[in-house]
């Protein structure tokens, strides 16, 4: 079996196509279908698989920083990321945020949620829905759904260059693990060749790194752990951020999701 998922993965990496995705999947989270009374922001988790070799997705680059900065969707305090994907490196220009291992995450979530190819632009929201990344009517519709999931308490700050993280309120899940994501904002590039050559390119939420620092047993009701903040000379530290998320191993589904406020 899992020699027939690897194959169907390969075949989707060979047959992949800029802007040319299936219909939006609405895999969404299972689980009690509670509404948020409490009057607090629930935190929703959007990811964007985007290249800047793809010429579809600018307006998606732009969607992805319309959401984290506007906040649009009232009830949510909606989380971005933003993950370049490498397989668009031989079209003429070279993403220098791209990253292999983003590849494979999309080819990850292609299998957990049946897509039928790999594309760009790719929205998925909290792991479980994913659609074209520059519907935005798709985007509200989904994060809407999403805040009527209940949601556990996510606290996260920073200690000198430690997060300290604590997660309460855990409900039913599978087996999952605690990740540190590092964003940079206010990034920009300008093409000299390739689908966008002559554009500027601006970029927000750009993942530099992922840092698993723990796992979540089945069993769990609450999450502790810590995690070093990375640092380099390559990012512009006023501009990076730090999220946490736990995401269930199999299914890909985000238990918790939250923002590491500065000390």
């Amino acid at each position: 079996m899992k020699s027939a998922v690897f194959v169907l993965i390969l075949l989707c990496f060979m047959s992949m196509s800029c802007g040319s995705g299936p219909a939006a999947n609405s895999n969404t989270a299972g689980g009690a279908n509670a509404a948020n009374n409490s009057g607090e922001r629930r935190t929703v988790l959007v990811e964007l698989f985007t290249s800047e070799g793809c010429p579809n997705c600018p307006p998606a680059d732009k969607q992805l920083a319309f959401l984290e900065t506007q906040q649009p969707v009232s009830g949510a305090d909606v989380i971005t990321l933003g993950y370049h994907v490498d397989y668009f490196n031989d079209r003429g220009w070279k993403d220098e945020y791209s990253d292999a291992n983003y590849t494979k995450r999309q080819q990850l979530y292609a299998a957990r949620l049946g897509a039928q190819s790999l594309y760009t632009p790719q929205m998925i929201v909290d792991g479980q829905t994913q659609f074209v990344g520059n519907n935005a009517a798709k985007a509200n519709e989904v994060i809407t759904r999403a805040i009527s999931l209940a949601s556990p308490q996510v606290t996260a700050s920073s200690n000198g260059n430690t997060a300290n993280v604590s997660v309460s309120g855990l409900g039913r899940h599978m087996t999952g693990t605690a990740v540190l994501a590092i964003a940079e904002d206010g990034l920009v590039s300008r093409p000299n060749t390739g689908s966008n050559r002559g554009k500027t390119l601006e970029h927000i939420s750009v993942v530099r790194g992922l840092v698993p620092f723990g796992k979540v047993s089945e069993q769990a009701g609450e999450f502790q752990g810590s995690v070093q903040l990375p640092t380099s000379p390559a990012w512009k530290q006023a501009n990076v951020r730090y999220i946490i998320y736990l995401q269930e191993d199999m299914s890909g589904r985000i238990i918790a999701s939250g923002r590491v406020k500065p000390a």
